[in-house]
């Protein structure tokens, strides 16, 4: 059985002038242990797909399934700790009031996990989860860096013992350098923790470092979905092709293909 499955979901807003369909009759399933990457471009729906899939907004029609039963419209508070979110900001994502380590308590607080005298111990393992030492508990958010930050958004998500993680953009507002340890951080995380991740991105690069499969996401409708390789190697919809296109080479074989789909051939 998925851990989750999204059945002809669609998600329509009302502005001025008519109906904007954000994203259009979606079906697909995720695997456990698996990173499933939703990759596309600004516009093509991917945030508010995770919104449906956190419960942050409700789906206009479709149904959303995990562990086999369909989640509610409102979620109850086990859905809300088994499913957890790394938002793209680490910055904004984090309260300025409150230090490193009330931030991180705040879910087991709220979902009562632990007893209340062992809170804080379960604050300095989280920390050190993500590589970051049990003492940073007491620093605030403004005197950590940008991938400091974000590994305390990830120890935050992991200290609710999720089953599922949504990250939007995890590593966008990294440097390269930062980015690359921060995605080394979330695969042994995975192993480790035998977490399932929805790996929001536009960044195709970053996605052959961490998804087993890629969903591809054009004007609101999946228009591909396939194993990484085969994502990267034999790209079906023209759409994919040209952001596959545009991917950096790293080897001769990339160089190749890049060269094949410039040509259209």
């Amino acid at each position: 059985m998925s851990l989750l499955t999204v059945d002809n979901l669609s998600k329509s807003f009302q502005v001025t002038g008519g109906e904007v369909r954000a994203v259009q009759d979606v079906s697909f399933a995720v695997e456990r242990g698996e990173c499933l990457a939703v990759v596309g471009e600004s516009g093509s729906g991917k945030t508010t797909l995770a919104n449906m899939i956190l419960g942050i907004l409700p789906p206009t029609s479709g149904t959303i399934c995990f562990n086999g039963k369909e989640l509610p419209a409102k979620r109850g508070s086990q859905h809300r700790r088994a499913i957890q979110f790394v938002q793209q900001n680490p910055l904004s994502s984090l309260n300025p009031k409150l230090s490193i380590g009330a931030s991180v308590r705040l879910g087991l607080d709220t979902y009562k996990i632990g007893k209340k005298n062992q809170r804080w111990h379960k604050v300095e393992d989280a920390l050190e989860e993500v590589g970051l030492p049990r003492e940073m508990r007491r620093r605030s958010p403004s005197a950590l860096s940008g991938g400091q930050r974000q590994r305390v958004g990830i120890a935050r998500a992991l200290a609710c013992g999720p089953e599922l993680l949504v990250l939007d953009e995890p590593t966008s507002a990294l440097d390269v350098l930062v980015q690359a340890r921060v995605l080394r951080l979330l695969n042994d995380l995975r192993d480790r923790k035998k977490l399932t991740y929805i790996f929001i991105t536009h960044d195709l690069a970053v996605v052959r470092n961490v998804a087993d499969r890629v969903a591809v996401f054009k004007s609101g409708q999946l228009v591909e979905l396939g194993e990484t390789a085969q994502i990267f190697q034999t790209p079906q919809h023209p759409y994919t092709r040209n952001l596959i296109g545009s991917v950096p080479v790293v080897d001769d074989a990339e160089l190749e293909l890049r060269n094949r789909l410039a040509k259209g051939t």
